[in-house]
């Protein structure tokens, strides 16, 4: 197997992490600059009550000065604030605000010019305070990002810089420290994954699984060994997305950008209006104070940034208010396949053993022995099979790779080889690794063959799975208004077709090119908002030419992540539906925000037009206008029914347990497809079946009647009745099958005849694919909700 080594450019979260540190040794005066919102709501707040308390002792003068200051102040904020937008070139709100306060001083009403002066203050301390809540889940990333490593190294454990770290290092992490780097486990482990998946329970994980960086020891010191270096490794990706995302220049909110293009020339022509036709400026100023449109500058910010906050605890990073915006108009979303709608990684599927050879469980415990310190991306998967099975590993010794073809070393003092099979198992090939080799083009899936002190004992076939909760997805966004989903694929038809009738697509692009899934995405742009998903470096260009692109990068930085405007950290990718349910909700409060609280404002500047509105009573009531609009905005806080299902503590330990009594039952049915290929109508053998019955009859069938004890009460409760009925018929189909082979065989007396052994294979074949498929509606459902 060849090495995962690759040359990369490397970032370093270090330097990150110490400019924060830096930021937190401010001056005073630093501070302030860096919270004026906060200063200008204070003084704002400070004048209009120190002037209040003036006109209460009857000292008239000094609260007119005083209330001048505090307009004088709102004044040169507005100001500021219209000619930073001027020299950007945007339309801003900020303009009614200013013309506003001017008039507030020109006809001599300052109190309404503090008013006014208060709620823009308000406003943009409002807006800073949601944002900041909306980067604080992405800050916190930075900030613990780690700096160093221990190494092992021949002469003992070495403190290393974590830029220094190369794939194959072995890493000791201790209690309590942080992953450096993106590793493989030598040992088990209990880690705090919270700080990128939001799971608030440490999660164990046995010897051969995959770890990120970034997440916590939360157990006894682990070794672990680098499957990354510091720049490719998952904590570096998500250093790098929260710079790109706090440095984009996108537009915040969109929909007041909008409002505000056809409400700012509105006010402008009404309070015109009002002093052309009476030549009185106080009904102009009288206009302008009502219209001071806070709605805009409070409650879309504060609705918009409450969506991207709980996007983020949901691992869903949305850069920016314009990217929620889109997300949420999308009416077409393209997939790409290849980690996306598959895992994106081999996965064990079937091993095989050879007739009179090891048993199968055997051949993966040498492989996954002997792969358990090799960085190969296939070895992670190898391990991972053998552990959920139970097997016990040992330490392999003398262990060294050929590039390109293999792995081998002793373990237990024995020759293990593993790779490609003219080097593991030598030339000429034998029949049976045809056979495999037949087997794998037919699944699709790769060969691995395993050989000890020179003879072939078997092979293991990998496959790219489709992830488990990709069906359920797909069924969600259909829900949530998602009216066409279109899967665009580089590989073949054949294999893109199989995938897309599994999760349920609408139509199937497949042998796409770069250039071609631009071309696909343009057509679909034509006719509805498109949202494109993917993981890959040939995916960037169709992110960013898609409405919104949607990166999937829980496993590190692609160019993809870089280029697309929604990244998901977490490896769950029903995590994208609740992102475009959270995005339609919080784009609706926005414009209901907005709708109500710039009607109210309309209503009011047509009274003051008239007359019967004077600015000081013009401003409170703009106040409690400000308030009904930030009440409906602040719902978007609020929880409300996602479609992601969240595991009580109790039932998340029950599917822990369910699922490893899952995975002790699949050697077995693995066992039932050998014993029916080793059927033979020239020879019958009946011994290997009988000797199988007895093992369905004390592992398999226990395990069934268990499952519809425990496992169909657990679907009926977190998924629904009706997927529930689904696995408890299929469980009584198994059953009925394992009957039909005992009255089989128990019928036979003395040798077999052909049309037994042909009777037989048809029945050991249908058990064997309605278990697969019980496996599949198992995994896809219940086993799909648990964290890990």
């Amino acid at each position: 197997m060849m090495s995962a080594h690759r040359p990369a450019e490397r970032h370093t979260p270090a330097v990150v992490c110490r400019s924060a540190t830096s930021q937190r040794k401010r001056s005073p005066r630093g501070w302030l600059v860096a919270h004026w919102e906060t200063g200008f709501l204070l003084a704002s707040l400070v004048a209009f009550a120190a002037g209040g308390l003036a006109w209460l002792a009857d000292r008239g003068a000094l609260a007119e000065a005083i209330w001048v200051g505090g307009t004088v102040l709102g004044l040169v904020v507005s100001l500021a604030m219209v000619a930073v937008a001027v020299a950007r070139r945007q339309a801003t709100v900020d303009v009614i605000a200013l013309l506003a306060l001017a008039g507030a001083l020109w006809v001599r009403e300052p109190f309404a010019g503090t008013i006014v002066t208060a709620m823009l203050a308000s406003g943009q301390w409002l807006e800073e305070r949601a944002a900041a809540r909306a980067r604080r889940e992405l800050r916190l990333l930075v900030e613990r990002a780690p700096r160093t490593a221990r190494r092992l190294d021949p002469v003992g454990v070495q403190v290393v810089p974590v830029e220094e770290v190369a794939v194959g290092d072995q890493l000791l992490v201790a209690s309590g420290e942080i992953i450096p780097v993106d590793g493989r486990l030598l040992g088990p482990g209990a880690f705090d994954e919270s700080a990128l998946t939001g799971e608030p329970l440490p999660v164990d994980r046995p010897t051969g699984d995959d770890v990120r960086s970034g997440i916590v020891n939360a157990g006894s010191p682990v070794t672990i060994v680098a499957t990354a270096d510091s720049g490719g490794s998952t904590y570096a990706a998500l250093v790098a997305l929260v710079e790109q995302a706090q440095a984009s220049s996108a537009p915040f909110v969109r929909v007041a950008d909008r409002f505000a293009l056809a409400f700012v020339p509105l006010t402008l022509v009404l309070a015109g209006a009002a002093w052309a036709l009476t030549g009185d400026a106080v009904r102009t100023v009288a206009v302008l104070v009502v219209a001071t449109p806070c709605p805009l500058l409070l409650a879309a910010p504060i609705a918009i940034m409450s969506g991207i906050s709980r996007a983020a605890r949901f691992g869903v990073i949305v850069k920016g208010g314009g990217a929620l915006e889109q997300l949420g108009t999308g009416r077409v979303m393209l997939f790409d396949k290849t980690g996306t709608l598959t895992e994106g990684r081999p996965t064990v599927s079937s091993v095989l053993g050879v007739p009179g050879g090891p048993a199968p469980a055997e051949v993966l415990r040498l492989a996954a022995s002997l792969d358990q310190v090799s960085p190969h991306v296939l070895a992670s998967s190898i391990v991972t099979a053998a552990t959920s099975r139970g097997l016990a590993l040992e330490l392999p010794t003398d262990v060294h790779e050929v590039h390109g073809v293999g792995l081998e070393g002793r373990v237990g003092g024995r020759l293990v080889r593993i790779g490609r099979a003219a080097w593991a198992v030598g030339e000429p090939l034998p029949a049976w690794v045809r056979q495999v080799r037949r087997r794998a083009a037919l699944e699709d899936a790769l060969s691995v063959h395993v050989s000890v002190d020179g003879e072939g004992i078997g092979a293991i076939l990998l496959e790219d799975r489709v992830r488990p909760d990709a069906w359920r997805m797909v069924r969600t966004l259909r829900d949530v208004g998602i009216e066409r989903v279109v899967l665009v694929t580089g590989d073949r038809a054949d294999a893109g077709h199989s995938v897309g009738r599994l999760v349920g697509v609408d139509e199937v692009i497949a042998d796409c090119s770069p250039e071609d899934k631009l071309a696909v995405i343009t057509a679909e742009s034509r006719t509805a908002p498109t949202i494109m998903v993917g993981d890959g470096v040939n995916d960037a260009p169709a992110l960013a030419a898609a409405g919104v692109g949607v990166a999937v990068a829980a496993r590190g930085a692609t160019a993809s992540s870089e280029a697309a405007d929604v990244v998901l950290t977490v490896d769950r990718i029903d995590a994208l539906a609740d992102a475009v349910l959270i995005a339609r909700r919080s784009k609706r409060i926005a414009l209901q925000a907005v709708c109500v609280g710039m009607g109210l404002s309309l209503v009011a500047m047509v009274v003051a037009a008239l007359g019967y509105l004077p600015p000081a009573a013009g401003a409170v009531l703009q106040e409690g206008i400000d308030l009904a609009a930030i009440g409906i905005a602040l719902r978007g806080l609020l929880p409300t029914r996602l479609h992601t299902i969240t595991l009580s503590p109790e039932d998340e330990a029950l599917g822990r347990r369910l699922r490893e009594d899952h995975d002790d039952t699949l050697v077995v049915v693995e066992v039932i497809r050998q014993v029916a290929d080793g059927l033979s109508t020239l020879r019958p053998d009946l011994e290997p079946t009988r000797a199988l019955l007895v093992r369905i009859d004390d592992e398999l069938v226990p395990h069934e009647r268990r499952d519809e004890r425990l496992l169909v009460p657990f679907i009926a409760r977190t998924i629904g009745q009706g997927d529930a009925m689904a696995v408890s018929r299929v469980h009584a189909e198994i059953e009925r099958k394992v009957m039909r082979l005992h009255r089989l065989v128990d019928g036979i007396e003395g040798e077999a005849t052909a049309e037994d052994v042909v009777e037989l294979r048809r029945l050991l074949y249908g058990l064997y694919a309605v278990l697969r498929l019980h496996n599949a509606q198992e995994e896809e459902g219940a086993f799909s909700l648990m964290p890990d």
